[in-house]
């Protein structure tokens, strides 16, 4: 995953069918066909892709492999916010709240939910 920091939208797709489980090929298929109509030989060929780029690995059993995940959605999701402010916001968190906030895009919830985040992260700070 070093080499390729930001995943693609394809990549995102089969990330999060082997974030809920570890999957075979033809499992991944039968998730991707329902979910976003691919064929097999696109998921094979994602696949093949994604563990060359090492996204993802496998754990040989016979003649089946496993593919899961080489790192958790946590650490991907983090990453891929970082890129985010820093391409978007010049790396400032105030500038990616004040839009959301400015678009009406945060419910009381989500503001309620920032306030213990801050509060958390004060109380870390001292």
């Amino acid at each position: 995953m070093e080499k390729q920091m930001v995943l693609s939208s394809s990549e995102w797709q089969v990330m999060e069918c082997l974030w809920q489980r570890p999957s075979t090929l033809m499992e991944l298929v039968a998730d991707l066909e329902k979910s976003v109509g691919w064929s097999k030989s696109t998921v094979a060929t994602m696949v093949r892709r994604m563990e060359e780029k090492g996204i993802i690995t496998y754990e040989e059993q016979g003649r089946t492999k496993t593919f899961r995940p080489v790192l958790s959605r946590e650490d991907v999701a983090a990453r891929e916010t970082n890129n985010l402010l820093r391409r978007a916001y010049s790396g400032s968190i105030g500038m990616l709240v004040n839009a959301m906030a400015q678009r009406n895009s945060l419910t009381k919830a989500d503001i309620d939910e920032l306030y213990e985040i801050l509060r958390r992260a004060e109380e870390d700070a001292k």
